[in-house]
């Protein structure tokens, strides 16, 4: 394997236990002991010796907080004052959306939505990672108050799939 002396090795464990990554320890190495080791026999080694690279925690996100509740929209989507409608809190609209079993050709993933004006759309995570939708017709909008609650419930079944 690597040909480290002692000390190197002494100090490939100090970095990994101060929280050093596996590419700055490969790369403080090169720079400060002048041995070159890949990405793999950088791995090898911290095995060999043992030292586990500490993972970094993950960020929790702010709890939510309740909405407070917004004014009748008038007819055309908007409030009296011109500002959009506000989303509607998680669960509260009539959104379905599904997963399909198998996913149409050129695509990863895919299902359909139904929005609570009734239409259903199809979506798809195609395989560059672009995501697409069809509506029933080419001009169709979801309405406003759905598409907060539609990206939220996507983005959670697409977690849960490991996208």
């Amino acid at each position: 394997m690597a040909n480290l002396t002692p000390q190197q090795r002494q100090l490939v464990e100090q970095w990994a236990a101060e929280g050093s990554t596996l590419n700055q320890i490969q790369d403080r190495l090169r720079g400060e002991c002048s041995t070159t080791l890949t990405y793999m026999e950088t791995r090898l080694l911290l095995m060999e010796l043992g030292v586990k690279i500490q993972d970094k925690p993950r960020e929790v996100p702010p709890a939510e907080k309740p909405a407070p509740p917004a004014p009748a929209p008038g007819a055309d989507g908007e409030l009296p004052d011109g500002e959009p409608v506000a989303a509607a809190p998680a669960g509260a609209s009539d959104l379905n959306i599904i997963v399909d079993e198998i996913p149409p050709p050129g695509a990863l993933i895919s299902g359909k939505a139904t929005f609570s004006d009734g239409n259903t759309i199809m979506w798809f995570l195609d395989q560059m990672g672009r995501f697409g939708m069809r509506g029933p017709t080419a001009d169709y909008k979801p309405p406003a108050a759905d598409i907060p609650v539609f990206q939220r419930e996507l983005d959670t079944l697409l977690q849960l799939r490991g996208f």
